[in-house]
């Protein structure tokens, strides 16, 4: 149950963002219960849509003046209930800060602020050939000041990276009401410590990004996309392997599963792809025209060396977005199969995903819980989506406990808890088995630089000193394993 404002406090924000920007109406605040993980809901007492960097200074001081925490939300497409209320807590979302305030295209650069959506600002830049390349699924959706919380990544982040690479600036809210920037301008490296870097992926723990500077890149000059078709799953982790190991460097590749796929062709985004079979594999490679065809040559080899039953080549842009289409839409599709969707998250050493797969089948199976796979292959990036109805409290423990043996099964393999959905409410519990208490206590530390109060996004991240971590692994082998597995 939500705690309510006074109403001195609630005339006061309407005083600042205007009346209609001030919902505390419990059948509007339903909207605000939970992120795109729907297992956690949780009331906020109010929500407030502040539509500048001074009304966001002033909301926050205002609301941190009587010790209100402040829970940041964007899009609210987070997986991890990044974006869930604590008790007592208010939403401030972002939704109309949506504005594209500069795009240099002499520079490459762009500055917007946090609610514009990651589709939109590369829609913005195509007329002078340039693009924003981080690129999650939800890209259509997602807002960039979410995806700097986050530190998103996407399909193309196994060849552009994630969103950390392409932050060049923030103007940022800090705890009490504060604004500073951090880098900017793009142009010259600044001295002093990378603040830039340490705010994006802070889950809004520090505080409010209110206006972001990004880098831009070229259009590549040619694409080309590939299709694979396998009978099984661990048939198309072979074929990752295999593509990584021979020297190629693809833009994206991503597996569906049988599941996954069933899903997408019995909905409105069938995507064409055949029916029955246990896997499909996205492969795409990017950049200048020569050399083009023969990469894809020698990724379709890969693939039929392992026993792909077919692979497809697009031959063109619409037959392009034909074959991401089922990768794409396949978060979309899975409410045909059960009310509700844990997406979970991490990555492990590609060479260990037919083994990793395996057994996440085989934890489904343990738990009689239906699992659906669909994830970036190329770096390793896990996405066991786990189906079940949240009404059911059997099933909901259920989930819990295999969520648990997923993740230790990940972090066993040399991997780590999270690829880019980030750690949040879910995986806060998890982190004592990459990070000894030693660097706890420092994460502890770093975020009360920022907010020393914790007013900001309680709750989420770093477990309290209290909490015992379950099965702790050392420092040494938790910074091995985690840049063994290229995660962000």
């Amino acid at each position: 149950m939500s705690v309510p404002l006074s109403s001195k406090t609630v005339r006061d924000l309407r005083s600042i963002v205007g009346a209609a920007h001030v919902i505390t109406d419990p059948d509007r605040l339903l909207a605000y219960e939970s992120d795109g993980l729907t297992q956690y809901r949780a009331a906020p007492s109010a929500a407030v849509l502040p539509a500048s960097s001074d009304e966001v200074a002033r909301v926050v001081e205002r609301l941190h003046g009587e010790g209100i925490a402040i829970v940041p939300r964007g899009a609210g497409t987070g997986l991890s209930g990044g974006a869930l209320p604590s008790e007592g807590a208010v939403v401030l979302g972002t939704a109309r800060m949506n504005r594209i305030l500069e795009v240099d295209p002499d520079d490459r650069l762009a500055v917007v602020q946090p609610g514009v959506t990651n589709a939109r600002l590369t829609e913005a830049t195509r007329p002078f050939d340039l693009y924003y390349a981080p690129d999650p699924s939800s890209q259509s959706t997602c807002t960039l000041g979410g995806n700097v919380a986050e530190n998103s990544g996407g399909p193309h982040c196994l060849k552009y990276g994630v969103t950390s690479r392409y932050v060049t600036g923030l103007t940022v809210v800090l705890a009490g009401g504060r604004v500073a920037r951090l880098g900017g301008s793009g142009r010259v490296a600044s001295g002093g410590l990378d603040l830039t870097g340490l705010f994006v992926g802070s889950e809004g723990c520090f505080g409010i990004a209110t206006a972001i500077e990004v880098r831009l890149l070229p259009l590549p000059a040619s694409v080309r996309t590939l299709l694979a078709i396998f009978d099984t799953m661990e048939a198309a982790g072979h074929a990752v392997t295999g593509i990584i190991g021979s020297g190629l460097m693809p833009a994206a590749v991503e597996i569906i599963d049988r599941a996954t796929i069933e899903a997408v062709e019995a909905s409105v985004f069938a995507a064409g792809y055949p029916k029955g079979v246990g896997a499909a594999l996205v492969v795409e490679f990017d950049g200048t025209e020569a050399g083009l065809d023969a990469d894809a040559d020698r990724a379709e080899r890969c693939c039929l060396e392992v026993g792909a039953r077919e692979v497809r080549r697009a031959r063109s842009e619409e037959e392009r977005l034909g074959l991401w289409k089922g990768r794409k839409k396949a978060f979309g599709a899975m409410g045909r199969i059960a009310p509700d969707l844990l997406v979970q998250d991490a990555t492990v050493p590609r060479t260990r995903l037919p083994h990793v797969l395996a057994s996440i089948t085989e934890i489904g199976k343990q738990y009689e819980l239906r699992i659906a796979n669909v994830f970036h292959a190329g770096d390793g990036n896990l996405h066991p989506n786990i189906l079940f109805d949240r009404a059911d409290p059997d099933e909901l423990e259920r989930v819990e406990r295999a969520s648990h043996e997923i993740m230790k099964l990940c972090v066993d393999a040399g991997g780590t808890i999270t690829g880019e959905h980030g750690v949040g409410i879910d995986k806060r519990a998890y982190m004592g088995l990459v990070h000894n208490e030693t660097e706890l206590d420092m994460l502890r530390r770093v975020r009360g630089v920022f907010d020393a109060d914790h007013l900001f996004n309680p709750g989420k991240v770093v477990p309290d000193a209290v909490e015992t971590p379950a099965e702790p692994v050392g420092s040494e082998r938790a910074s091995a394993a985690h840049a063994e597995a290229g995660a962000p």
